[in-house]
């Protein structure tokens, strides 16, 4: 079999990044694999050029319970063997956040995960998720499954993923307790793919539209693709990319290729 190439990216709206080049950028960047986030929209405003994209076929996620928020979508070039939506909690699944498919050879889950920053009751909605979707997972590690992970995590891990640290200690994004939760996934076995291939690399995938943040790079690495450790193990992934002189939304696509 030949080797998968992943693309994941946020792009605040898909109706609105669709207009700013997005098809010409997806077959650019060429994935077999191509999983978006905070798409923002509903089956019914899916057109037929965003449904039918040629030699993919396209799997959604939506919210249920508000209209131009959350969702998730992955294109693939490659049959999965299923797909879910949700991890059987209403209370995450009706925000259209999650999307798993499943190859055989791994079980690809595409996640958005929630920001923090809107009130105290979505901060501790963000934590409740992080500990009951890994909770999910951990009976599939356990059995020994190849899990990939990708998506926007909302969460700046360490100094090195963010221009201004300091400033940012008391904001949802780099609060210890979030920070604490990307601790704990690693210490459970899941691997910071970026990360591991590059300790020292100072990139972002993330930056406010506001002061005008890009030009300076003054921006957030929140975006990962996390992997059980078996995959690194096996000599399975390589490749991670942070695209970060692409435009169209205010994230830019992260990768990597997966070995088969």
């Amino acid at each position: 079999m030949n080797d998968i190439k992943l693309i994941s990216w946020n792009l605040n709206g898909l109706r609105a990044v669709w207009n700013k080049g997005f098809l010409e950028t997806f077959r650019r960047l060429d994935a077999d694999l191509f999983a978006v986030q905070e798409t923002k929209i509903q089956p019914d405003q899916l057109t037929e050029e965003m449904r039918h994209v040629d030699g993919y076929d396209a799997y959604w996620s939506c919210s249920t319970v508000k209209k131009g928020y959350s969702g998730v979508g992955v294109y693939s070039r490659i049959p999965p063997l299923r797909v879910e939506t949700g991890i059987g909690n209403p209370r995450y699944d009706d925000e259209g956040r999650i999307i798993t498919l499943d190859f055989g050879d791994f079980l690809f889950f595409n996640v958005y995960f929630p920001n923090g920053q809107m009130s105290d009751e979505r901060l501790r909605y963000k934590l409740d998720f992080y500990r009951d979707f890994f909770a999910y997972l951990s009976p599939l590690k356990k059995a020994g499954k190849h899990i990939i992970i990708a998506g926007d995590y909302n969460t700046a891990h360490n100094e090195i993923d963010l221009k201004n640290p300091k400033a940012n200690e008391k904001n949802s994004g780099f609060l210890r307790v979030e920070r604490d939760w990307i601790d704990t996934v690693i210490r459970e076995g899941y691997v910071d793919t970026f990360r591991h291939f590059y300790p020292e690399t100072v990139k972002y995938s993330w930056w406010s539209y506001r002061f005008k943040a890009r030009e300076r790079n003054a921006g957030w690495r929140i975006d990962y693709i996390f992997t059980t450790e078996n995959m690194i193990a096996e000599g399975r992934i390589r490749d991670p990319i942070i695209e970060d002189t692409v435009f169209g939304s205010d994230h830019c696509p992260i990768g990597l290729t997966i070995l088969r």
